[in-house]
């Protein structure tokens, strides 16, 4: 994998949901995009695929050839994150960057728009809640809390806990 294809990408990644490009968030989403995604239930191999196409479709949109283990690298919370947001933007009316910052928001990580040393921790921590599953019932400590829950968002795919919070939410 060579450097500036990474760092193309990288940068690439952080253009589809950075409001502006500032230095602002850039250490959050070096942070998501270090920590690999893991999905615990198995219908979210679906959204770990989803965030690995990303690489393929930058490749395609920016006329690259990484070197071909670059295709086979897991995905990160990055990633992920982003390609359900694009998901999210087609089911609904709202744009993916606004459904990525909620996402940031609902994990309590959208004011972290500057990182120090002592916030890496915290953010770590949110981040293996939510990769492993161990928020709340409700969801709360994941990317989609609910106020009504009617069964354990811990145990359910991402997907239909978007369902459940689209519909908690009057969304649907």
């Amino acid at each position: 994998m060579s450097e500036p294809i990474e760092g193309e990408y990288f940068n690439w990644l952080c253009a589809k949901v950075l409001p502006f490009r500032l230095n602002q968030y850039f250490d959050l989403m070096r942070i998501l995009y270090q920590t690999e995604y893991v999905w615990t239930v198995a219908g979210d191999r679906n959204r770990w695929e989803d965030g690995c196409e990303l690489k393929r479709y930058f490749a395609r949109q920016m006329h690259v050839r990484p070197a071909p283990g670059w295709f086979s690298e897991p995905c990160s919370v990055l990633e992920m994150l982003i390609a359900l947001a694009d998901r999210a933007y087609f089911q609904t009316d709202r744009s993916a960057k606004d459904w990525f910052w909620e996402f940031m928001g609902n994990l309590m990580l959208g004011d972290y728009r500057h990182v120090t040393v002592s916030d890496i921790p915290v953010i770590e921590e949110v981040l293996q809640t939510f990769i492993w599953r161990t928020y709340e019932f409700s969801g709360h400590g994941g990317i989609f809390p609910l106020t009504y829950p009617k069964r354990d968002q811990r145990t359910i795919e991402i997907w239909y806990q978007f369902g459940d919070y689209l519909e908690d939410r009057g969304l649907i």
